[in-house]
């Protein structure tokens, strides 16, 4: 299987990457030129391409052939970066082609999650700094995840909640809407978000869904599931 995983350098997208590279996934990452250092233990066992990720040549070389693509949405700076990278990999994934992306908990698909009022606030506060010193655009974040949701590809937005490092407990579970007692612990493991983007491309029940998950080992998941 051949993957392209975009944003490939951050955090998240190096245990994507060490997740593929696991399973002999064929890898293709595209990370800003600045950060291509970071993947120097990688440089011989994926192709790698540099450049911005709302770049959308360089998104339709990067996805061509590939039965999956992972993309990090990150809001950076002002200019619809996360909102042009969705749509790039909408526009140039090959038809059929797994879609899989992440997010935040706030953003939602039918308006049914519930939250905190904290986190609402929370939430507001980030948007508005974030603005003011043109360094995040959250609601484009919002606006990308608009776009996927309205995609009649196989997309799926993977909704993390609070992300801490550690070993990897396993896969996470997951629910529908925030809010729901499984959820309730509010923490995953970096490397275990990666695990479900990963796991996600060969989970048909994940078509066209955006899970919201929390680490399996977690108190209300372990209360919680079956």
């Amino acid at each position: 299987m051949k993957i392209c995983i975009v944003g490939a350098s951050g955090k998240l997208g190096k245990y994507m990457v060490q997740h593929c590279l696991d399973l002999d996934y064929e890898v293709v990452g595209v990370c800003r030129q600045k950060s291509v250092v970071k993947l120097d233990e990688y440089k011989d066992k994926m192709t790698l391409l540099p450049g911005a990720t709302n770049d959308r040549d360089l998104i339709k070389q990067a996805v061509e052939g590939c039965d999956g693509v992972l993309t990090v949405l990150v809001p950076w700076g002002i200019q619809q970066y996360a909102s042009g990278t969705a749509q790039a990999v909408l526009d140039f994934a090959k038809p059929g082609a797994r879609l899989i992306f992440s997010c935040g908990w706030h953003i939602t698909r039918d308006g049914e999650d519930v939250y905190s009022s904290l986190f609402k606030v929370m939430v507001s506060i980030a948007a508005k700094i974030g603005r003011f010193f043109r360094a995040l655009e959250i609601d484009d974040q919002v606006e990308a995840c608009r776009r996927i949701f309205e995609s009649d590809t196989k997309w799926t937005v993977v909704r993390g909640s609070d992300l801490e490092e550690g070993e990897s407990q396993g896969l996470p579970v997951w629910s529908h809407h925030i809010g729901d007692p499984i959820l309730e612990s509010n923490k995953t493991r970096r490397i275990d978000f990666a695990l479900f983007m990963v796991d996600a491309m060969v989970k048909d029940n994940l078509i066209q869904e955006a899970p919201a998950i929390v680490g399996c080992q977690t108190p209300s998941a372990l209360a919680h599931t079956p």
